[in-house]
């Protein structure tokens, strides 16, 4: 089963969605997304901590670029017992075709336990 990724609400409706939807359509390879504020259960201007929450129970890897707060949450959300499939931070200067072409490649050949309570830089 591939890996599943959930954006963080400040990526919601930028290049990285839009290019995520367009190679879905077109691909035997679909990078399996949602964003925060889709699921219902997910509002828009969910904290932190309810994101890797929410993360860890769909089992969806965290896409973001906030690296100021989440390696903190992260931490906390460890301590107290709790798992993560992982959090992709996307670095700056990254492009859109680097980024899909590392999603896709992680989602169909990357073991889960490559990512899983830590992050990583991507790509």
């Amino acid at each position: 089963m591939p890996l599943r990724f959930l954006l963080d609400e400040h990526l919601r409706g930028g290049s990285l969605w839009h290019a995520i939807q367009q190679h879905n359509l077109g691909t035997a390879y679909p990078i399996e997304a949602v964003r925060v504020g889709d699921p219902p259960s997910l509002p828009l201007g969910s904290t932190d901590p309810a994101i890797l929450l929410w993360a860890e129970h769909e089992d969806r890897i965290l896409i973001s670029r906030d690296i100021t707060t989440f390696p903190g949450h992260l931490a906390s959300h460890l301590q107290t017992g709790h798992r993560s499939p992982g959090v992709l931070i996307i670095r700056r200067g990254s492009t859109i075709t680097q980024l899909l072409a590392y999603l896709e490649l992680a989602a169909y050949a990357a073991d889960p336990a490559l990512y899983q309570d830590q992050i990583t830089h991507i790509p």
